[in-house]
């Protein structure tokens, strides 16, 4: 394992973004997700694999999971909108509550009877114990991995919507319960005899200690934003911003994710339009901190041999977790009256599980030394890589059977996605190369273009003539009876060819100051088209309000 122990750190650096883009990328030709992709390459280049990436140097960049953590969280809170909240707050609430006790209730349940007849010498209390502590662990879910699968799938719609919720909130009461039952656990175990109100209370200040850091934050840029007009400026203030939520949130120790969506909820909701631009720069300098941040949770995975009992005993919390999930899901939707498509498939988007269930894990292993922390720190450090594994394909499976996927596609997706045939004009308004000019300014009354190009009888490209331009034949009065559409044609400033993709002719007209451009066959310089850079805004902009229109239908049918 130290064969590679002399590369410094900006190298590991180096081959975990480099390893893991490339493992997503053969993981999205397989149609999987490519969170999955960089958590395999992380497995492979941590200590279960070649070691290059040890415990030690995981240690070592704990600080930048924190902020990439951070990130993460800024992006779930820009997501939750007051309106969205107004309309389905009950609703998510209620699955949330069903969720996250369906699965702490069937956890308990099934973990504290099987320690008991699996586990050496294990008594009921001891049983109970590390039943009711894994119940209250298995009720968090993963935010990271689960919202970046649907943000790489483009999706948009009530799942979407609630299931962003709900991994924003579980946190909270994962958090709520945890603090309950440790002190329950405590007294069982005869190694704690905190008070239930100082259990209570403890969970409470974590939850409304983060969201106080995030206002303050929040506060304090929204304040700012007034008068930071270039956008470079605004994303160096969003990313300090970011880092001193986490860093206070650490320094107080309350939950350094919430505090981070409260501060991107605040910023979302009380500067709407400015924020617009805020989390699209964000969204852009961001992927190499995912890349780099799902490699390193692979390469803590432990895959390491368990004894008999521990793989009975994370079987069963896996089997029960998701148990609880799914059906937990299933009854909270079904008892707010959700969408069909919240109580099909809301439970299979919950399974992801990692920062926060292996940060309870730590707290209890410290809390509860010897066999109760140690069997803690084993199951779910085990079972993360299963359910980090399942997860992301079930949450694309989820989102897809929904006919969410797709739906929040932007104007640089459409963009990137279409060639010029796809958007130019296929008719557009010619002027004869021998036409009068009498009979062009006819053509001018009969059409409400700006820009006409100029053919000859075999539609080659000979020039162009806008009305701007034609001013100036006006001038020469005394001759314009004579003029011919090839006397007064400008010179082509430039053209271009109908599989050219639009994003290199969208940036050749802007670099250039073209409104408008004729578009040839590549063999004979035929025209067979003009591209309109304002139409075409205008019809992606379009398609960009329909697919949205039809997520929106999609949540209130």
């Amino acid at each position: 394992m130290d064969t590679f122990g002399h590369l410094n750190l900006l190298l590991l650096l180096g081959i975990a973004a480099f390893g893991g883009t490339i493992g997503a990328k053969i993981f999205q030709k397989l149609r999987i997700p490519q969170v999955v992709g960089y958590i395999v390459i992380g497995i492979i280049l941590g200590s279960s694999g070649f070691g290059m990436i040890t415990p030690k140097t995981v240690q070592y960049f704990s600080p930048f999971s924190m902020f990439a953590l951070g990130i993460i969280g800024f992006m779930i809170g820009g997501e939750l909108k007051i309106e969205v909240f107004k309309k389905y707050g009950t609703q998510f609430m209620t699955i949330l509550l069903a969720e996250g006790l369906f699965a702490f209730f069937v956890v308990t349940v099934l973990c504290t009877v099987t320690a008991k007849f699996f586990m050496p010498e294990a008594s009921w209390k001891f049983s109970l114990a590390l039943g009711l502590l894994l119940g209250a662990i298995s009720s968090a879910t993963a935010p990271a991995a689960t919202v970046d699968v649907l943000w790489e799938y483009k999706t948009r719609g009530v799942l979407t919507r609630a299931v962003l919720a709900i991994v924003a909130l579980d946190d909270g009461l994962a958090l709520l319960l945890y603090g309950i039952v440790a002190s329950v656990a405590g007294i069982l175990t005869g190694s704690q005899h905190d008070s239930l109100a100082k259990a209570i209370l403890m969970p409470a200040y974590e939850i409304f200690g983060a969201a106080g850091i995030g206002v303050v934050t929040a506060a304090v840029l929204v304040f700012l934003m007034r008068y930071i007009v270039e956008h470079d400026k605004v994303l160096t203030f969003t990313l300090s911003s970011v880092l001193l939520t986490i860093g206070l949130s650490m320094a107080l120790n309350v939950d350094s994710i919430l505090a981070a969506m409260v501060f991107g909820a605040v910023i979302a909701n009380f500067k709407p339009r400015r924020s617009l631009d805020t989390f699209k720069m964000i969204e852009k300098f961001a992927p190499p901190i995912y890349v780099l941040f799902f490699v390193l949770v692979g390469a803590r995975l432990q895959i390491a041999s368990m004894q008999s009992w521990a793989l009975v005993l994370a079987a069963v919390y896996v089997i029960g977790r998701t148990a609880g999930k799914m059906s937990g899901a299933w009854f909270g939707a079904v008892i707010s009256k959700s969408p069909p498509a919240i109580r099909k498939y809301l439970g299979l988007c919950l399974f992801s599980q990692a920062g926060v269930a292996i940060g309870l894990a730590i707290l209890a292993s410290q809390k509860f030394e010897g066999p109760v922390g140690s069997t803690i720190i084993l199951i779910v450090t085990s079972t993360t890589f299963l359910v980090q594994m399942i997860g992301p394909p079930c949450v694309k499976l989820g989102v897809k059977l929904a006919g969410e996927v797709g739906l929040n596609i932007t104007e640089e997706d459409l963009i990137v996605k279409y060639k010029v045939k796809d958007v130019m004009e296929t008719n557009p308004a010619v002027i004869r190369e021998d036409l009068p000019l009498d009979e062009i300014l006819d053509v001018f009354t009969r059409t409400d273009s700006l820009y006409y190009p100029v053919v000859d009888n075999r539609m080659r490209l000979m020039g162009i003539i806008t009305v701007g331009g034609i001013r100036d034949t006006f001038a020469f009065q005394n001759v314009a009876g004579w003029l011919l559409a090839c006397d007064i044609a400008q010179p082509v400033m430039d053209k271009t060819t109908s599989n050219v993709p639009l994003a290199e002719a969208i940036e050749h007209m802007q670099k250039y100051d073209l409104e408008y451009m004729p578009v040839v066959s590549d063999e004979d310089n035929k025209l067979i088209g003009v591209i309109n850079s304002r139409a075409v805004m205008r019809k992606i902009s379009a398609e960009v309000i329909k697919n949205h229109e039809q997520a929106d239908e999609m949540a209130t049918a």
